[in-house]
């Protein structure tokens, strides 16, 4: 496993509007890795509120998702998810919520084809398993793409859910996730999510990293 890099910012305030990501999410973060991965959409994507403003999706083409991982050795690994999906969506009272979904059958591991295919395993991300990584956070105000902030919502991972708390940057831009990019970054403890692979070699925690853009020109 080698270099990576990635955030998750100041995408959640405009990219979270009222709903749940819509079925074309399989195919998008599936796609080509439909056989490494079942195209399986997460059930809470699929509910959408009474009253929710349509949801924006990512633009696919800017939007990137990493992971790093280091030795005990201190050495830094780094990942990719290159196939993902989500939305910003607008709730009734609001405020934003966002939601993002991972294929982990696609997972690479930059430089390294065998520790792809180990990421991909039964010992780390079990994507024969848990095809999918999602992510849903608490609504919050659109403040929080330009000022930055602590981004909390529900991780599930690996057959685990849990609360997490990520770091989204104070923008570059006045329209966030439209004319830069939404960085957001957080760590978690892969022991929480039972990926207890390669203990011996790999330290506990895991770094995610996310650039997020949204489709269309809505700021």
């Amino acid at each position: 496993m080698r270099r990576t890099r990635s955030s998750i910012t100041g995408l959640i305030a405009r990219l979270t509007a009222g709903g749940m990501v819509a079925a074309g999410l399989v195919a998008g973060a599936v796609g080509a890795a439909a056989a490494a991965t079942p195209a399986v959409t997460p059930a809470t994507l699929l509910l959408q509120p009474a009253g929710a403003v349509a949801p924006v999706g990512f633009d696919t083409v800017h939007t990137r998702f990493g992971f790093e991982l280091r030795t005990r050795w201190g050495q830094r690994v780094h990942g990719t998810f290159p196939r993902h999906d989500g939305a910003l969506h607008t709730l009734p009272d609001g405020r934003l919520q966002v939601r993002i979904v991972l294929a982990t059958g696609a997972v690479e591991v930059e430089e390294s084809e065998r520790y792809t295919a180990l990421a991909r395993g039964e010992r780390f991300f079990d994507a024969g398993h848990h095809p999918f990584i999602e992510f849903v956070s608490e609504p919050h105000t659109a403040e929080l793409a330009h000022d930055g902030g602590r981004l909390r919502g529900r991780l599930t991972m690996h057959g685990t859910s849990r609360m997490e708390a990520f770091t989204v940057l104070p923008a570059t831009c006045s329209r966030p996730g439209v004319d830069c990019d939404v960085v957001v970054h957080g760590t978690v403890s892969r022991g929480d999510y039972g990926l207890d692979g390669w203990r011996v070699a790999l330290a506990d925690t895991v770094r995610f990293d996310m650039r997020v853009r949204l489709q269309g020109d809505t700021p």
